[in-house]
C-alpha cells in the first residue's frame, strides 16, 4: 500500500506537533480518570467510567491519525513565489472584492482562517497563475494582485 504525502507548511506540522504532545501529555490523566470511575462498582450503569473511556478513545484515535499525517508529511517550503504553489499567500480581487487566501494542503485547510486547499476547487484554480493573470471562476472574474 503506497502512502499518498501530506503536505504541510512549518507552521502546521508545528500545530500538529504541539497538539501531539499536549494530546500524549493527558493519557496520565485519563488513564486516572477511568481507574477512579471503575473503583464506582458497575461499570454498565457507571458513567464517569463510559465518559473517560470515551474521551480515551477519542484522544488515541487522533494520536494516531497525527504521527501518520506526520509521518507522510512533506513540509512546504515558504519564500517569495513567483506563481501561485503550495505555501503561498495570493491577493485577490474576486468578483469586485479584494480577499487573501494562503494556500495550503487538504490537512490544513481552514477557510475561515483565509487556508484554502490545493484540491478545493478555487485552489485548483489558482495553482501555477502569476500575479497580474486573470481568470474566469464560476462566473467571477478573479485578478491575482500579489503572490507573497
Amino acid at each position: 500500500m503506497i502512502k499518498k504525502s501530506i503536505s504541510l507548511t512549518s507552521e502546521g506540522k508545528k500545530e500538529l506537533e504541539a497538539e501531539l504532545a499536549s494530546l500524549i501529555a493527558e493519557r496520565p490523566k485519563i488513564a486516572e480518570r477511568i481507574a477512579t470511575a471503575r473503583s464506582f462498582g458497575d461499570l454498565s450503569e457507571n458513567e464517569e467510567y463510559s465518559s473517560a473511556r470515551n474521551e480515551q478513545k477519542v484522544a488515541e484515535g487522533r494520536i494516531l491519525e497525527i504521527q501518520d499525517i506526520l509521518k507522510n508529511a512533506k513540509v512546504i517550503r515558504g519564500g517569495k513565489k513567483t506563481k501561485v504553489d503550495l505555501g503561498a499567500c495570493v491577493s485577490l480581487s474576486m468578483g469586485g472584492k479584494k480577499v487573501e487566501y494562503t494556500l495550503v494542503g487538504p490537512t490544513e485547510a481552514n477557510p475561515l482562517e483565509g487556508k484554502i486547499s490545493n484540491e478545493s476547487p478555487i485552489g485548483k484554480a489558482l495553482l501555477g497563475h502569476k500575479a497580474g493573470e486573470s481568470f474566469d471562476f464560476n462566473g467571477k472574474k478573479v485578478k491575482i494582485l500579489e503572490i507573497k
